[in-house]
């Protein structure tokens, strides 16, 4: 476990956001097949606790968009790019 309590909580429900069918889970997936599980894990920790912070400050009233829409917006990107 990590020293910190907080990263330790996030990283633990980036573990569970892994089997749901969200956009943070959709791109825990992405990332896991690319750079591997323990950085994407990393990765959708960090992702987590920044919209955590966001809407706890009141920047943000999340609306989670749903792996679908996810994985079109990761498409699109991606032809765009080619």
């Amino acid at each position: 476990m990590s020293a910190n309590r907080a990263a330790a909580v996030f990283r633990l429900a980036a573990m569970s956001l892994s089997r749901t069918e969200t956009a943070l889970g959709a791109f825990y997936r992405r990332l896991s097949a690319r750079i591997g599980k323990p950085q994407a894990l990393t990765a959708t920790a960090r992702k987590l606790a920044i919209l955590f912070y966001r809407v706890l400050k009141g920047e943000l009233i999340y609306n989670d968009p749903g792996a679908l829409a996810y994985d079109a917006q990761q498409q699109a990107r991606s032809l765009r790019n080619l």
